[in-house]
């Protein structure tokens, strides 16, 4: 599982029949203390999710382990709205106020 950002939304008009119906997000990968990373991917949403928010998605063929991605043409799936984030009892995200620096 990897996390990411939700920075814009996908379009199209012209897909395959298997997409139909799926809505795609536009995710920036980011580190479990919220450094962007290069990477950009396209997630099919399945948890309604929307920009701004930090996600959990997977990628490969554990993108098609969802109720509405199984056996699809799907490489990255949104499988979680993240509401924190803990390591070693500090409070390192939360939902609301972001990424804590310390």
């Amino acid at each position: 599982m990897l996390l990411g950002n939700v920075i814009g939304t996908v379009v199209s008009t012209c897909k395959e029949e298997g997409l139909e119906g799926l809505k795609l997000l536009l995710v920036q990968s980011v580190d479990y203390l919220g450094k962007k990373n290069e990477r950009l991917v396209v997630c099919v949403d399945a948890v309604g999710a929307g920009i701004g928010e930090l996600v959990m998605y997977a990628a490969g063929s554990s993108a098609r382990q969802t109720k509405i991605t199984k056996n699809k043409p799907v490489d990255h799936v949104i499988m979680a709205i993240v509401d924190e984030v803990m390591s070693a009892n500090s409070t390192l995200f939360k939902k609301g106020i972001g990424f804590v620096r310390s």
